[in-house]
């Protein structure tokens, strides 16, 4: 295998699992021939659905150098963007019906349509789960802390505890929402997210409370004698 098939095999893996893939990447993906035919099939059937839903479609492929031009087109951004499961395109054609339009949508448009949100797949809301897992993953929340859902741990650990906990609001809140999206992403294309834990070691519980305990006896102490010496 040469070294343009393994860059492009670790780029259309990185596509499956939801990765995200800048621009310049995606120009050296070359799926297998197989997927490239299933591939120009399910573009095909999806450019078929879009004129019967878009009556004046021909604004925007007057011709068939155009029309053909533009499935090129869409499937390179689809392929920049992660969309890569019928899934995924059934979501957009759903919301293409829901438009009411008459003209063919842009492929950022039609892309943003495939990308359902989290509430479309029985999700908290970003605002609300980035509230939770800020809380969560405060250390005075450990070994209580209550999830509502696995996404929201995934997206948490991605994040990593400890940038929740740092970060202003606005940075913290967008990290979590770029990896919220790939959460998403991989709950609609039934890929496995890191489980949450039901709860934590008993040794570890034993290790800490004490240890927590004595720090906070000792600066009560200290504030005493304090107090004490200047009475």
């Amino acid at each position: 295998m040469n070294q343009v098939s393994v860059v492009a095999t670790g780029l259309w893996a990185k596509v499956q699992t939801g990765q995200l893939i800048t621009a310049g990447e995606s120009e050296n993906v070359r799926p297998p021939v197989e997927l490239a035919q299933a591939t120009a099939k399910v573009i095909n059937g999806l450019f078929r659905e879009l004129r019967s839903i878009f009556p004046a479609w021909k604004q925007a492929w007057p011709d068939m150098a155009t029309y053909k031009a533009a499935k090129q087109q869409w499937m390179q951004g689809f392929l920049e963007a992660g969309i890569c499961s019928t899934e995924q395109l059934s979501f957009g054609l759903m919301r293409a019906r829901q438009a009411k339009k008459d003209f063919a949508p842009h492929v950022g448009t039609f892309i943003e349509w495939c990308t359902p949100t989290a509430e479309m797949l029985g999700l908290p809301r970003l605002a609300a789960a980035h509230r939770e897992a800020c809380r969560n993953a405060h250390p005075s929340m450990a070994g209580q802390a209550r999830w509502s859902h696995d996404a929201v741990w995934h997206t948490a650990k991605e994040c990593g505890f400890e940038n929740l906990n740092r970060l202003a609001h606005d940075l913290s809140i967008k990290l979590f929402e770029r990896n919220y999206t790939i959460t998403v992403r991989r709950v609609l294309a039934g890929l496995p997210l890191q489980k949450m834990p039901l709860a934590l070691p008993s040794r570890s519980m034993r290790r800490s409370t004490p240890d927590v305990g004595n720090k906070a006896l000792a600066a009560l102490r200290a504030i005493r004698s304090g107090g004490a010496s200047h009475a």
